[in-house]
């Protein structure tokens, strides 16, 4: 619902609370990161999308997200190598 609305700090303090309770599965942490990236809070998609591919390296989504939250972040060098690990996971970036 706060996704639909483009509310995505609302989303992000509700899904932080989740994240909180419970850190382990990885679905609620990447929608944080989302909540975050689109929120321009870039540092924090950041270490939620590092804590994801810290449970499941090979989650093609979060590579995709990272990669693309690095290049907000003028952070192109880092960025492509997370981009070329997403494209070759399987992520179609579009």
């Amino acid at each position: 619902m706060f996704f639909e609305a483009k509310d995505f700090t609302a989303a992000a303090r509700i899904l932080r609370g989740l994240v909180d309770e419970d850190p382990q599965p990885v679905a609620p942490r990447l929608l944080l990161a989302r909540a975050y990236y689109h929120s321009a809070q870039l540092g924090r998609a950041e270490a939620e999308l590092r804590a994801v591919l810290e449970r499941d390296p090979v989650e093609e989504y979060a590579r995709l997200m990272l990669g693309r939250t690095l290049e907000r972040q003028g952070r192109a060098g880092e960025a492509a190598g997370q981009l070329r690990i997403a494209a070759a996971l399987g992520a179609d970036g579009g």
